[in-house]
């Protein structure tokens, strides 16, 4: 459950201030709220800020051709608009949240945000919903607000001060899918079939769409009962009322709709989704019914943004992401898109009644879990100890030897069993997974492989280029001298790691012929994936199939790679249809003046030469349950002291500047990657999951790289396991080694090595010996039960150190 917080500005405005700031703090452990005051000073210069920062916003979409054609607004009054420069657009955009902030800090309203503050932790969910009278408080860019830096799993909504909780309708049976009413309004200029394509990726979900649908059609669906949410796609904007462009002739306010809106929130409407332009009026609109919550964009808004928007938002939402962590992902991910789209993050906003309580896509299709109450029993009493004896016992005569070696055998079988059947439940693969981790660490340092460069393209070199050219990254310009660069001083190969998925402009023939004629050029792609990203990513247009690697990786449930995907079957839907890897596309055409081509043997495993890639299959090692779709790799990276020490570096701006020694690209593999922090190619390893420690997707692409021609060119292993009869035994020996020990109190003539802290000792050095010896296999390339076998041996000598053999 989340922490609530409602921040109430009363009847406040910039110009006079907000003498009354009333904040409400609802901890998920207590019924009633804690409550503190404050105030905020008069501003008028955060007002002006704001209106300013508007029209730059407008004039902006307007110079770079967003309006009307691209995006989803109804009509915009062009008079006014003029030229503008991005780099005072942007000097807006830091003016605003410097002054928004400011004000934020003043000293009426620190003890507020100081209460906040030390009642709430960072790592909690928190819904925060600011409430005002004035409208146009609710449309400043809060989001901006430092204290969501701060608070990572926090995200703000907007309400009006009148909320309340309709009567709901007693709904006629238990849900089991999440049902959605989608309205694709009018399309001209825009392309609402793709938000079409990602609604209908969503699991477990009814959904009915209306295309172009008359007033009428859309009335009488709002009757139906059991919508759970309302999805429109189309023009939108806010004059009086908000409006709604439902086709080419008929616009409409919700007011049209009132009754069929009301209905459909009394049988269980729990959210609105407006993915349209400038959507605050009809936010307002449907305050006035009550519905529960309401995703708009404040602004208007380009069409791409919307969709990635939405893409990220239902992938987040489905998978069990709280609404409002899901809305805060999806925002954030759309950082992305700001050299190209700025303000992006500022659009998406929730509207949130604070009467009503908002549920997860699980609780939309039945999926709710019962807590079972405490039992209330008493435990029953224990027994009453026999009175003493009269007379001592009799002392017991001597134990055989065979009875503690039998009862030694025993119980290192059964807990061997109970161990191996743990592990097929998958109940140690979290485990299993940490201390490979732990082992990939403590291998001995290799040096990096000198046989590639990385041309890295960081925020400055992304700034330096000409603004007005550049797409994305990478200009077509900056791009064309750096890959004539590279042939000139002969690099053996050229892997750009860079999404293009746009064609060369047309006065750029020159470089649109190097990429169709290279021939040590390898581009990327995006596979599309149902979950994750159902539209994928395509190549760049000029370049030839075989010049193609897809460049997906295989992230764990924690997030971490460990695995290297070297081929698959490629979806024909997908605009990435090439079967390779773009890092098995980098080693083949290394290896191809060598005489080394792909091949594969009778079981589907790649073969490179000599060498032989034996794909995953499930289950393997610590994986019990795997999807090994595909030809998988463990990802065997070098022993280094980061993940991007791999090879040596060298920024974009640099080597266009002609600062780099010819011999540093002479022969070598040369990837050219993002490494700025807000293109989000950013990867969890072994070597660490703190934030400091993602890696850039360029240096994992080398690492996977340089272990196919490492193992084929330096014979460095290949991380393999063992059989599952293998590992049995590996676990039944040192299940057997943690009985012995403790078997040898009754045994041993030294009664310092039978003492406790004796037994204490020897199992610690039988623990080390058993790390030593797994480290040293996974060196030579086998990865073996490491944490299933120390349990065993543990839980076994455990075993033994309590019962006595006569107990058996």
């Amino acid at each position: 459950m989340a922490e609530l917080v409602v921040l109430n500005l009363g009847k406040g405005d910039w110009h006079g201030g907000c003498p009354s700031v009333v904040a409400q703090l609802w901890r998920s452990d207590s019924f009633a709220p804690m409550q503190f005051t404050g105030s905020l000073p008069a501003l008028p210069q955060l007002g002006m800020l704001y209106s300013h920062w508007r029209q730059l916003y407008t004039a902006l979409y307007a110079y770079k051709g967003w309006r009307r054609s691209q995006t989803r607004t109804i009509e915009i009054d062009d008079d006014d608009i003029t030229h503008i420069s991005e780099s005072e657009f942007h000097q807006i955009c830091q003016d605003l949240h410097d002054c928004l902030n400011h004000w934020l800090t003043a000293p009426s309203f620190l003890p507020v945000e100081r209460q906040l503050r030390t009642r709430i932790n960072p790592t909690d969910d928190i819904r925060c919903i600011i409430t005002a009278e004035n409208r146009e408080l609710l449309r400043l860019p809060w989001c901006q607000w430092q204290f969501l830096d701060d608070y990572p799993h926090a995200e703000l909504a907007l309400s009006l001060p009148d909320y309340s909780r309709l009567v709901k309708a007693p709904s006629s049976s238990a849900p089991h899918r999440a049902k959605i009413l989608a309205i694709l309004g009018d399309s001209r200029g825009i392309n609402v079939d793709r938000d079409r394509q990602l609604l209908e990726q969503l699991p477990n979900t009814e959904l009915h769409f209306l295309v172009e649908p008359d007033l009428e059609t859309l009335n009488q669906q709002l009757w139906e009962p059991g919508w759970d949410m309302l999805f429109f796609a189309g023009h939108s904007s806010t004059g009086a009322h908000g409006q709604l462009q439902i086709n080419p002739t008929d616009r409409l306010t919700l007011e049209q709709l009132r009754y069929g809106l009301r209905r459909a929130i009394a049988h269980g409407l729990k959210l609105a989704v407006f993915n349209s332009c400038d959507g605050l009026g009809l936010a307002w609109d449907l305050a006035d019914l009550h519905i529960p919550q309401v995703i708009v964009m404040r602004e208007p808004i380009p069409d791409r943004v919307a969709q990635d928007f939405l893409k990220h938002f239902l992938v987040a939402f489905s998978g069990g992401e709280p609404l409002y962590r899901a809305v805060r992902q999806a925002r954030e991910r759309l950082q992305g898109l700001e050299s190209e789209f700025p303000c992006a993050t500022w659009l998406p906003v929730i509207c949130q009644n604070p009467a009503e309580l908002p549920q997860t896509w699980q609780e939309w299709c039945g999926d709710t879990a019962l807590e079972k109450p405490v039992s209330e029993t008493p435990a029953p009493e224990k027994p009453a100890q026999p009175p003493s004896r009269l007379f001592p016992p009799k002392p017991s005569p001597p134990v055989p030897i065979w009875r503690y070696l039998t009862q030694t055998l025993l119980t290192s079988s059964i807990t061997a069993a109970l161990v191996i059947g743990m592990r097929s439940l998958s109940l140690l693969q979290p485990l299993e997974l940490a201390a490979f981790d732990q082992l990939l660490r403590l291998r001995p340092t290799e040096p990096p492989d000198s046989r590639f460069l990385i041309v890295t393209i960081d925020e400055a070199d992304i700034q330096s280029q000409d603004s007005a050219q550049r797409r994305g990254s990478l200009s077509d310009q900056a791009l064309d001298q750096l890959l004539k660069t590279l042939e000139q001083h002969r690099a053996a190969v050229i892997g750009l790691d860079v999404y293009r998925d746009f064609s060369v402009r047309p006065n750029m023939s020159a470089l649109a012929e190097r990429l169709r004629q290279s021939d040590r050029l390898v581009a990327i792609c995006k596979s599309s994936n149902p979950t994750s990203d159902p539209t994928g990513t395509a190549p760049p247009p000029e370049t030839l199939p075989d010049q193609v690697g897809f460049s997906d990786f295989l992230e764990d449930a924690d997030g971490i790679l460990r695995r290297h995907l070297v081929f698959m079957t490629p979806d024909p839907d997908s605009p990435c249809t090439t079967p390779y890897a773009f890092n098995a596309r980098l080693a083949f055409l290394y290896l191809q003046p060598l005489g080394i081509t792909p091949e594969f043997t009778p079981d589907g495993n790649l073969q490179l030469g000599k060498t032989v890639f034996p794909r995953l299959i499930d289950p393997v090692g610590g994986y019990q349950t795997l999807d090994t779709r595909g030809s998988q790799l463990l990802l065997n990276y070098r022993s280094l002291s980061s993940p991007d020490a791999i090879a040596p570096q060298v920024s974009l701006t640099k080597i266009l500047s002609g600062q780099v020694n010819p011999d540093a690209i002479r022969g070598r593999i040369v990837l050219i990657g993002v490494t700025a922090p807000g293109a989000g190619d950013y990867w969890l390893t072994p070597y660490g999951s703190g934030p400091n420690q993602r890696v850039p997707g360029v240096m994992l692409q080398a690492q996977m790289t340089s272990q196919l021609i490492s193992a084929v060119l330096d014979h460095r292993p290949i991380i393999t396991v063992w059989q599952g009869w293998q590992n049995g035994l590996w676990i039944l020996a040192w299940a057997g080694v943690g009985g012995t020990l403790m078997a040898y109190e009754r045994l041993s003539p030294w009664k310092r090595l039978a003492s406790p802290l004796g037994q204490l000792m020897g199992g610690a050095v039988a623990l080390a010996a058993l790390t030593g010896l797994s480290l040293l296999l996974l060196v030579q390339g086998i990865w073996v039960p490491l944490v299933p076998a120390a349990i065993a041996l543990v839980v076994t000598g455990s075993i033994i150190r309590y019962l006595k053999p006569n107990k058996v």
